[in-house]
């Protein structure tokens, strides 16, 4: 059986990372951002490598789950092109994320079926906890 692939989205200094790792064993975690400012935060906290989810290289690919706290409020809410941002961030999402794989995002910027009109775009499945 293979390690399950978790992929972080708006990792800060990837306090949820650690958090994870140290509590429940994973260790097949990764951790990017869209912010330059929190890429370099992280570099110089954890020396990690880095990545850009809106220009996801060819290696950042095939996770199982990918969890967003909070990175696409903030992306969709900037004041630099809201749409064409919201379907890039869409499509990266479909690269990263292999198929059959969960996609776990908290917002407080948009409604249930906001989120679900908009990635439904992607054709991504869906579940709802309330």
């Amino acid at each position: 059986i293979r390690p399950y692939l978790i992929l972080e989205l708006e990792m800060g200094c990837s306090l949820w990372n650690w958090h994870v790792k140290a509590k429940h064993g994973f260790s097949n975690l990764t951790g990017i951002d869209y912010s330059k400012a929190a890429v370099e935060l992280t570099v110089n906290i954890l020396e990690e490598e880095v990545a850009d989810f809106l220009n996801p290289s060819a290696e950042l690919k095939g996770f199982d789950a990918c969890i967003d706290k909070g990175t696409f409020d903030a992306i969709s809410l900037s004041p630099e092109d809201r749409e064409e941002a919201k379907k890039c961030y869409v499509n990266s999402l479909k690269t990263v994320v292999q198929p059959g794989g969960f996609f776990i995002i908290t917002s407080c910027n948009w409604t249930k079926e906001q989120l679900l009109q908009i990635f439904r775009a992607g054709t991504l499945t869906y579940w709802h906890i309330s």
